[in-house]
């Protein structure tokens, strides 16, 4: 889960490599409440790209419930924890050691796509944000959930930095080309790992790509 990328690090891999290191689950290995609540709108055995994924908690989740699983995180410790998580649950994933924008993955190749906390610095947001598009077949959803700026009141986690936080506004104008089903502005109890643990300002999103390709 890429809950922040420092906008100083140069290489966010070895940033979350720190972040993740040691046996604790970070977020813990229990799946993104919104995620679970909302999977209803993913096609049953359907191809799932799970961008940001940390240490596998979503990911390992989706592939119990018999979907079709690429795990994708730039750090190399939260591949293999995230690698370890599936082994023990008994469900296979397909591990990338990468990043969105993610060029080398075809277009339109996933039924869905889930952000939960994959906040990164405004000059990137956008081309991660067409990237997920790009990648949606038509009819793909895309659920997200992310912290809003009203989080730094919060001591829940997430990014200190205000600029990498989201709106509802700034996601319709990122997301203009799918149909939003649902997008609001919430107060949650999270109880995510050591990571996110408390009240949290969050936004979610459920937003589905026209079944033609237009809107």
């Amino acid at each position: 889960m890429m809950d922040a990328v420092s906008p100083s690090a140069p290489d966010p891999g070895a940033f979350w490599d720190q972040m993740y290191a040691g046996e604790v689950y970070r977020y813990g290995t229990a799946p993104n409440a919104f995620l679970v609540a909302q999977v209803h709108h993913l096609p049953p055995g359907g191809q799932v790209l799970c961008a940001g994924d940390g240490e596998g908690r979503n990911g390992v989740w989706l592939a119990e419930q018999g979907f079709r699983v690429t795990s994708l995180d730039p750090s190399r410790v939260a591949n293999e924890k995230a690698r370890r998580l599936a082994e023990v649950r008994g469900v296979t994933l397909t591990l990338l050691n990468d990043r969105l924008p993610a060029p080398a993955l075809p277009d339109a190749s996933f039924d869905a796509v889930v952000l939960t906390y994959v906040h990164v610095p405004p000059a990137l947001r956008s081309a991660v944000h067409r990237d997920v598009v790009r990648l949606l077949r038509p009819g793909g959803v895309v659920l997200l959930e992310a912290f809003t700026p009203a989080q730094l009141s919060r001591t829940s986690g997430g990014p200190r930095d205000e600029a990498m936080l989201y709106t509802p506004a700034l996601l319709r104008d990122d997301f203009t080309d799918l149909h939003i089903e649902r997008l609001s502005e919430e107060t949650v109890e999270l109880d995510e790992g050591p990571g996110h643990t408390g009240l949290a300002d969050v936004v979610r999103l459920v937003a589905c790509k026209p079944p033609t390709g237009g809107r």
